[in-house]
């Protein structure tokens, strides 16, 4: 089947008019004059002269402030908390391109050279992204428990762009290494911008909290309490509590001569607390960490939740920790740090152990954000931004409670009705044609055909993971090679591993310890491997390992068989169910080869790159689809078929997307399906006005990665780990792999065809960076939910699907 694609236009001459391409302005790059900010209970000093301006507020943020000020900042809402892996969205796509992110692009000078302005600034568009987040959140129509999720998850996600990509941009700046980025926009300009969008976007995160979200709970109820709002009864229950499991691990530190204001860690939550001696009269202030084990909300009786920084500072309670001191006054606050890693690698003899000290050194980060209640005293919040060397700019006064990542914790409550409908994923019909109680067998399987699968609606469990099993424990398997970049703390392709080598199989495992927030979960896990006599490797200096490979060497009588895995996602179990993606496995041999070409260069000297079926980066990834698209123009200009169609996390790279514009400045159409960061201006007449860019969130996190290319009539496709990015193409070991089978090439266009069509639920970007939510159509009725559908069509095939 081939895939509907618009009409192509014929080639453009030139440039329209006088050679100049008129872009229309990005919100941000129209800055507005620098003006003192006002927010709660404090005030920012007028803009250095030298600083740059922020951007305009963009529509729909939170009330204008008082009419004295002209240009006033949204009151700020509630945000938080501490990183929920499983749920969060792909919040690992936040890291620092240290050399190349915020430097300017050398655009071709050559004749027909493109426009300035071109690329949208991509700290903008990932706050965009979690704008989108944000609204899954306030949609009426998402079930009521997925609301609070969404919630959640966007205050997780916003914790981590603070800890690496604000914090990444003021080191930079810090230290004058810091260049035009890309979008033109200055250094400054892109700080002043995200504190200036992410205020907006919390006012809105606030307002979805406290005006909508929580009150719906209620009526279900569900009810997220203050202390005060606790019957005596409940006050009562919760001071046992109090006294027998939370004082216990409490432990007040005060602030005087003879004790120096205490490191706060990062994402911890703490109570500012003034207390006064009674004798003296004199004041002191304390503080007192919210023990991060413990229960973000407790249950005072059934259905009523309180937060526990409003159990530890009820007044009886705040008594028994400063005994015979009155309690004055205190505050909830939260810092965010810098916890990006540095690991000069070509300086460490040993990576393992100069990662473990790195770790160490990120609990000490600088800060980069201080949340604070918004009725926190003045003279305690001079204290806290005086003690911990932040700008005022960085203070974000927020309504209580802080911390709302603590809604993961409410989401996980029992009651089915207000989640989305359970799904459970099945065996993939090619690996099992009726599911039974006995596994398939994977290798036969994939001797008879490729097999496609697609996460979460295909089972990861009798799929990838019954593949490392059943090779473990087959006695003609003689190798086992893998890459882990991500796994689960009870992985059960660990504990394959480990079987396999205790069995005498060779097993090489290439652990990738930089994984960003994984670094102490990976490290214990390679140790692990290395105990039970795996071969552990930690990939090349200067580049991450972040391709999903196995590889599986099986006797078969006088021949040696390969047997491969190429995946878009981690060999993750808990995370297959909850991430889009896709997955081959075969037994072809080129691919086999591929892998094994490719694991010697990993685990030893190899210098190969080029492969038969495989693109790697970052030798030859970006250049072979960049000599991808560029073909397309010359197919279309021989009047042959020709499309370009990528689905992608992030488009970023400079280098692939002028690839697209001249794509489709020659006519040839270009349909882009991005989950979160997009740089590219779609609709600009002379430039892009072939190129289409659309965005789908839902229950699942879109993750994987999949390109189309018409090729005069001879569809080729691909799959793999790559995002558009300078880090996945310059900077990572990235590996694509090209699907060959004709069904399963239809197949992924099919996918293509139905996320970008017009009738699929999605958002819609414009060459102003806007993006616009397409959820209903003219007549007001839902447009279709392509997660959905998807999962119906699974529960068709097993005789489950809903009427």
């Amino acid at each position: 089947m081939q895939p509907a694609v618009p009409e192509p236009s014929p080639p453009p001459e030139g440039p329209a008019g006088n050679g100049a391409v008129t872009l229309p302005p990005a919100r941000s790059d129209a800055p507005v004059p620098p003006v003192a900010r006002k927010n709660g209970f404090m005030r920012q000093q007028d803009t250095q002269a030298d600083a740059h301006p922020s951007p305009a507020t963009a529509p729909g943020s939170g009330p204008a402030g008082p009419s004295d000020h002209p240009h006033p900042q949204p009151s700020v809402g509630s945000l938080a908390a501490h990183r929920q892996r499983a749920v969060a969205a792909a919040v690992s796509d936040l890291e620092p391109d240290l050399d190349a992110d915020l430097d300017a692009y050398e655009e071709d000078r050559s004749e027909g050279a493109l426009p300035q302005g071109r690329f949208l600034d991509r700290e903008r568009s990932w706050l965009a992204f979690n704008e989108r987040v944000l609204e899954l959140a306030e949609d009426p129509n998402t079930p009521l428990l997925e609301r609070a999720n969404f919630l959640a998850i966007f205050a997780s996600n916003l914790d981590e762009f603070f800890m690496v990509r604000v914090a990444g941009l003021k080191r930079r700046i810090a230290t004058g290494v810091a260049t035009r980025s890309a979008s033109g926009l200055q250094p400054r300009e892109v700080l002043e911008m995200i504190w200036a969008r992410s205020r907006e976007l919390m006012a809105r995160h606030a307002a979805c909290y406290h005006e909508d979200v929580a009150p719906a709970l209620a009526d279900e109820g569900i009810h997220l309490v203050r202390w005060s709002e606790l019957t005596e009864k409940e006050q009562a229950r919760l001071f046992t509590l109090f006294r027998h499991q939370i004082f216990p691990v409490l432990t007040p530190l005060a602030v005087d001569p003879a004790h120096p204001f205490p490191y706060i860690s990062g994402l911890s939550l703490n109570l500012a607390v003034v207390v006064r001696n009674p004798v003296s009269g004199h004041k002191h202030f304390a503080r007192v960490k919210v023990p991060p084990l413990l229960t973000r909300f407790l249950e005072a009786s059934p259905g009523r939740y309180v937060p526990i920084e409003d159990v530890i500072a009820a007044p009886n309670h705040l008594e028994e920790l400063f005994p015979g001191m009155e309690i004055l006054e205190h505050h909830a606050f939260r810092i965010t740090r810098n916890e990006d890693l540095e690991v000069e690698e070509d300086d460490a003899e040993n990576l393992l152990q100069a990662l473990e000290k790195e770790l160490m050194r990120r609990r000490f980060g600088p800060p980069v954000r201080l949340e604070v209640e918004e009725s926190i005293d003045r003279e305690v919040l001079d204290l806290l931004v005086r003690e911990l060397k932040i700008s005022e700019a960085e203070v974000y006064p927020l309504p209580g409670p802080l911390d709302l990542t603590g809604l993961f914790r409410i989401h996980g409550l029992d009651r089915p009705e207000l989640k989305y409908p359970k799904f459970v994923a099945g065996t993939h019909r090619d690996l099992a044609e009726v599911e039974s109680a006995s596994p398939p067998d994977i290798f036969a399987a994939l001797r008879a055909r490729d097999v496609l699968l697609h996460h979460p609606y295909d089972s990861f469990s009798t799929s990838v993971q019954a593949f490392l099993e059943q090779a473990a424990a087959d006695p003609d398997v003689l190798a086992i090679k893998q890459t882990l970049y991500r796994t689960s703390g009870d992985s059960p392709i660990v504990d394959a591993l480990i079987d396999a080598a205790e069995s005498g199989k060779q097993v090489l495992v290439l652990v990738e310890i930089k994984a960003r927030f994984d670094e102490h979960a990976n490290i214990k896990w390679a140790r692990k491997l290395e105990e039970a006599g795996c071969h552990v490797v930690y990939g090349l200096v200067g580049l991450k390992t972040h391709c999903k490979l196995s590889l599986v060497v099986r006797q078969e009588g006088e021949t040696l068989r390969r047997y491969s895995h190429v995946g878009t996602g981690n060999y993750h179990p808990k995370t297959a169910r909850l991430y889009e993606d896709l997955g081959l496995l075969t037994a072809d041999p080129q691919v086999g080869a591929d892998l094994s070409d490719l694991f010697n260069r990993l685990s030893g000297y190899s210098r190969r790159e080029t492969y038969r079926r495989l693109l790697v980066a970052p030798k030859s990834l970006r250049d072979g689809l960049v000599a991808r698209i560029d073909k397309e123009v010359q197919h279309h200009r021989a009047g042959r078929p020709a499309f370009v169609r990528i689905k992608v996390n992030s488009m970023v790279d400079e280098a692939v997307i002028d690839a697209l514009y001249r794509a489709s400045r020659a006519g040839v159409p270009v349909d882009i399906w991005v989950r979160g960061i997009c740089a590219v201006r779609p609709g600009v007449t002379g430039l892009s006005e072939n190129i289409r860019v659309r965005s789908i969130l839902g229950r699942f996190l879109e993750h994987s990665r999949l390109f189309a290319f018409g090729n005069g009539g001879e569809p080729e496709v691909w799959i793999g780990s790559a995002d558009m990015m300078h880090r996945n193409l310059d900077r990572r070991i990235e590996a694509l792999v090209r699907v060959v089978d004709p069904g399963h090439r239809a197949a992924l266009n099919r996918l293509l065809d139905t996320g970008m069509s017009d009738g699929t639920a999605s958002w819609h970007l414009g060459p102003d960076g806007e993006w616009t939510r397409h959820a209903t159509d003219t007549d007001g009725q839902p447009l279709r939910n392509v997660q959905e559908m998807l999962i119906d069509a699974r529960r068709r095939r097993r005789g489950t699907a809903t009427p």
